[in-house]
């Protein structure tokens, strides 16, 4: 079929085209920029922690205390107290392992801080977040182990949460060790935290495990962690618990009990005990939330696009009934009438199309300088394009239809079925 007849027929009522072809050109604009946004609050959600995440539960807790004159001695008190609770955790039953761990991957609660390769290096190699924990650590977080050994009880210091902490030896994540060392190996090399003059010897290399942060300050560093064997004692304590997957909910149950079972000078928070499914629902509850907004625009949008295309061309359907009783006199076969509706709309839609697609990357570089959006890669243009071309041609088929099945006599008594 030849476009020309197609545009005459359009020349009559080129408002209403103009009209449907912006449209379409503002919806591909918010729709090819909302489809990116999605797929990064997918992508964020989707990111691996390096946790083995089944089974995991979190416990957090304010001790009270009175005040002590000699803060050494408060130190070796909490301490003493910790090790205490952890004795009970292992108790409860499906419980198979307990450590001393100041956060989590995705509980927005970190200490940061640069790695070197000489003393004192003002300008650090490479970011990193801070895992405190004891030998039971890795075991109890579910990493898994690439290279060297994991923590003994031997290496693992207990000090006051406000000291200074240099260790003697670290574990960290292939990530950071090929950010600082290259493609060599790490283990048994040393670096200097924080600008130290004090090296720490790498013992071990896991293979994953992100910051404990999901902020986006993190994301040119999301698996840049160090693991530091010191058990931090503070006015309040932490404790990731792993437990069989079928005994989690029971274990979590028995948690409260059993430590103030141990001691009653804490308090614990009504969220001081969740699973680990539980902290990753909070830390992506925006994120999702996002991710539905941003699709439910898509679906009104393209929803309220559709039904301004069916009703145009309803209202030209009836408005051409003569004509196309004419042209079926004269020898044009349904399919034919059915194809004309179809490429007129296609026309439309790929002149709006073009147009949306010069608005989309408009809009893109708005939001970058306004909200630090990321530049909208071609191939989320072209999708959205397309799905703007298939609705308006899903939109279109049934006045389309309807059109071809007009027959010369209902156009001579201006009628149509």
């Amino acid at each position: 079929m030849k476009l020309h007849p197609i545009i005459a027929a359009m020349r009559r009522q080129y408002a209403g085209a103009i009209l449907i072809a912006l449209q379409i050109a503002l919806t591909l604009a918010i729709v090819c920029n909302a489809m990116f946004i999605i797929a990064q609050r997918v992508s964020r959600i989707d990111r691996p922690t390096g946790l083995q995440e089944d089974g995991l539960y979190w416990v957090t807790q304010q001790w009270v205390l009175p005040a002590a004159d000699d803060p050494t001695k408060k130190t070796a008190q909490l301490d003493a107290m910790q090790v205490e609770d952890m004795a009970a955790l292992r108790r409860i039953p499906g419980v198979t392992s307990v450590a001393s761990v100041n956060t989590l991957p995705l509980l927005n609660s970190s200490r940061d801080g640069g790695v070197a390769l000489e003393p004192n290096q003002a300008s650090p190699l490479a970011r990193t977040v801070y895992y405190y924990g004891d030998e039971n650590m890795l075991s109890t977080l579910g990493a898994h182990l690439v290279e060297g050994r994991e923590f003994t009880s031997g290496d693992v210091l207990h000090e006051a949460a406000q000291a200074s902490h240099t260790p003697s030896v670290v574990i960290i994540t292939k990530e950071l060790a090929k950010s600082v060392f290259g493609e060599s190996s790490a283990l048994g090399k040393s670096i200097y935290l924080d600008g130290s003059s004090s090296p720490s010897r790498i013992v071990g290399i896991i293979d994953r495990l992100q910051v404990s942060t999901t902020h986006s300050w993190a994301d040119t560093f999301t698996y840049h962690s160090t693991l530091v064997p010191v058990r931090l004692s503070d006015d309040s304590s932490t404790y990731a618990v792993r437990t069989t997957p079928q005994a989690l909910d029971k274990a979590i149950r028995a948690t409260a009990s059993t430590l103030y079972g141990v001691s009653s000078a804490r308090v614990i928070a009504e969220d001081g005990i969740r699973s680990y499914a539980a902290i990753r629902e909070d830390a992506y509850r925006a994120d999702m939330g996002m991710a539905i907004l941003m699709a439910s625009v898509c679906a009104i949008l393209l929803a309220v696009t559709a039904a301004g295309i069916v009703g145009l061309t309803s209202f030209w359907v009836a408005q051409r009934g003569r004509q196309i009783g004419i042209r079926r006199a004269l020898g044009a076969r349904k399919i034919d009438i059915f194809q004309h509706f179809h490429l007129e709309n296609l026309f439309i839609s790929s002149v709006g199309a073009v147009v949306g697609i010069v608005v989309a990357f408009a809009l893109n570089a708005w939001l970058i300088e306004h909200y630090e959006m990321r530049r909208i890669p071609i191939v989320f243009v072209l999708l959205a394009s397309l799905l703007v071309v298939a609705t308006g041609q899903f939109a279109v088929f049934v006045p389309a239809r309807r059109a071809s099945k007009i027959t010369p006599m209902a156009a001579m008594s201006n009628r149509t079925n």
